[in-house]
């Protein structure tokens, strides 16, 4: 018997969470490990549905370890490819769930879709001898929680309401590299950011409380996002931070960055100091809200509704 669960999983937030949930149960009632078979790259990326403005919550690596974290014991990963977008739902459960990975059980969101006729799932499920165990939408805040709905928080600058949808605070992984220092002049020196994910769904332009992490250890400090309108002298986006309490040498090292809450948006100043007298109002801002006494239920609100459907 394999206990299984496939999908995309985009930011595997707290519906996500619901479908794994369920997933372990049913795995350990069966005394089995609970599986999930995902895809690679986003079939909206290779399908070029609206791709230009596509962006991604999680990088591959990210969503793999998120699944473990909940639960999860075996990730298979199939390549997403025009040829396998034209499978139908009876041969993609004959074919793929039962020969290669010996399905008999599939767990699944209450919108799940699988195959070009996404409507057969029931009748190929019956065909094949796979069982359905559908999972209820999840509702955080009144609302059903989606992906979609994630990056457009997230999209907005509200970073609050995507990190609650969520379950956990959405990070933002890359390298340190070189920026042009002139932080250093005015007492923010930064570290400027090159995302690992290309395709990761950036928060709206402005400056953030965030948290980083940075060799194992975790700093409170204050990220921009854009096109420093002061003092660029090209229209490329960047993404740096300044790091509170912090005075090392970390170019070319690993950087994560944990964007909490929007402080506003970008601005142009008509001087140097009198962006350094704003950055130094945003950094009180930042440290009065990194000393508020939060937990991980702040991330992790209670699911107000998620049925199972057998």
């Amino acid at each position: 018997m394999v206990v299984a669960a496939t999908g995309f999983f985009d930011g595997v937030h707290i519906g996500h969470g619901a479908v794994l949930s369920t997933l372990c149960r049913c795995a350990k009632e069966a005394g089995t490990e609970p599986v999930v078979i995902t895809f690679w790259p986003h079939p909206r990326a290779v399908l070029q549905h609206d791709a230009p403005k596509f962006r991604l919550l999680n990088s591959l690596d990210e969503k793999k370890e998120l699944m473990l974290d909940n639960g999860v014991t075996k990730v298979h990963v199939l390549s997403f490819t025009q040829e396998f977008s034209l499978m139908n739902a009876k041969d993609f459960f004959s074919d793929c769930l039962q020969s290669q990975y010996g399905v008999t059980h599939l767990v699944v969101g209450y919108d799940h879709k699988v195959g070009h006729d996404a409507a057969r799932l029931d009748v190929a499920a019956k065909e094949t001898g796979i069982r359905i165990i559908r999972v209820g939408e999840a509702l955080c805040d009144g609302k059903v929680v989606s992906s979609t709905k994630i990056r457009e928080a997230i999209h907005t600058g509200d970073m609050e309401q995507a990190n609650r949808w969520l379950g956990y605070p959405y990070a933002l992984s890359g390298v340190v590299v070189e920026g042009n220092k002139l932080g250093r002049t005015i007492g923010f020196p930064t570290a400027n950011m090159l995302l690992y994910e290309p395709l990761k769904q950036l928060p709206a332009d402005g400056v953030y409380g965030v948290e980083v992490e940075q060799m194992g250890k975790r700093y409170c400090g204050m990220m921009n996002i854009g096109f420093r309108p002061t003092v660029a002298t090209c229209q490329e986006r960047t993404i740096e931070t300044h790091i509170f309490d912090f005075d090392f040498d970390i170019y070319g090292l690993p950087i994560v960055v944990y964007p909490l809450f929007r402080v506003r948006g970008e601005q142009i100043f008509g001087s140097m100091e009198a962006l350094r007298h704003q950055l130094s109002k945003d950094k009180e801002k930042c440290v009065s809200w990194s000393m508020r006494s939060f937990s991980i239920t702040d991330y992790c609100p209670d699911i107000s509704t998620y049925r199972k459907e057998n």
